[in-house]
């Protein structure tokens, strides 16, 4: 402790005389200026002393120098491996109780009891009830698409998606998950999601990583694995408020996005993509397209001006 108070005391002044100076030789320049001309530091008469005791400083500040440097590298390699080991077992977590969860046997169905209507009126209710589910497709993952994200569901959790910017890290974020809400976002800023959650979870198995998204752009999404409390109900949204799904039109075998026929799941890969853009500012898949298209066609016709065309 005292050799780092003795090494420390002048630092306020060494700093300050060293902003002046402009640069490590201008200030070894000065340095030597000063002993040359204030000390007898050059008038002893034997060079080969000086020289000596210089690089004896030099060599011991190298040292200690290479030491801290070591030290350094060896802490950021630790903290890069522990991070590393936290998302593999964040995800070996989530695969297990994926695992899990698929191999519970569903629940055996309850027989609803059905008060007595008059014929005309069950025969009006039923015509005009078939003709909804008839035109309603099942929803996606049995989820669905929000301005937040994507959000797919099985019997015993949810899966949330939450586009995130390229270049995003998991230290920036803010997580907050208890028995009936979430919080979601970047520190500092509005969250992305929050909200009171459909029904109550179990806060301890629940979990979330940081992960690369689908594509070439280098974006991240943010995936959230919410264990239900109750695992024999179908949820309608994930926050109070939102849109509500058909529950009556869920489909078990479909309740992964992953496990969705490749028509279906192309069109929610491509609505996710296009959420990712807008929130960046940049144009949708669709608009990409019509850009791409007028960009090929004046490189073809460089003899027409389009300096005061108007475009939509």
């Amino acid at each position: 402790m005292s050799n780092m108070l003795e090494d420390e005391r002048f630092d306020g002044m060494l700093l300050n005389f060293a902003q002046q100076c402009q640069g490590i030789e201008p200030l070894l320049d000065t340095l030597f200026s000063f002993m040359r001309r204030k000390t007898d530091f050059f008038q002893s008469g034997d060079d080969e002393k000086a020289k000596n005791m210089v690089l004896k400083m030099l060599e011991k500040h190298q040292s200690l120098a290479d030491k801290t440097n070591a030290q350094k590298k060896k802490l950021s390699a630790d903290a890069e491996a522990a991070a590393q080991k936290r998302k593999a077992a964040a995800k070996a977590k989530r695969e297990a109780a994926r695992a899990k969860a698929a191999s519970t046997p569903p629940p055996a169905p309850v027989q609803p009891v059905v008060p007595v209507k008059k014929p005309e009126d069950d025969k009006e209710n039923k015509d005009a009830n078939d003709d909804d589910d008839d035109k309603e497709p099942p929803p996606p993952g049995n989820g669905g698409i929000m301005p937040w994200g994507v959000w797919t569901q099985q019997l015993a959790d949810l899966e949330l998606k939450i586009p995130m910017a390229s270049g995003t890290k998991a230290k920036q974020l803010v997580v907050d998950i208890r028995k009936q809400s979430i919080k979601v976002g970047l520190k500092g800023q509005p969250p992305a999601l929050e909200g009171e959650l459909h029904k109550k979870v179990i806060v301890d198995d629940c979990f979330w990583t940081l992960e690369d998204a689908p594509g070439e752009l280098g974006e991240k999404e943010i995936v959230i694995a919410l264990q239900k409390e109750d695992k024999q109900m179908w949820w309608k949204n994930v926050i109070v408020g939102d849109p509500e799904i058909n529950t009556q039109k869920v489909q078990p075998e479909n309740s992964k996005l992953s496990e969705l026929d490749g028509e279906t799941r192309m069109t929610v890969e491509k609505m996710m993509y296009d959420q990712r853009q807008k929130a960046m500012g940049k144009p949708t898949a669709d608009e990409q397209g019509k850009q791409d298209v007028l960009e090929k066609f004046m490189k073809s016709h460089p003899e027409m001006d389009f300096s005061k065309a108007k475009f939509s």
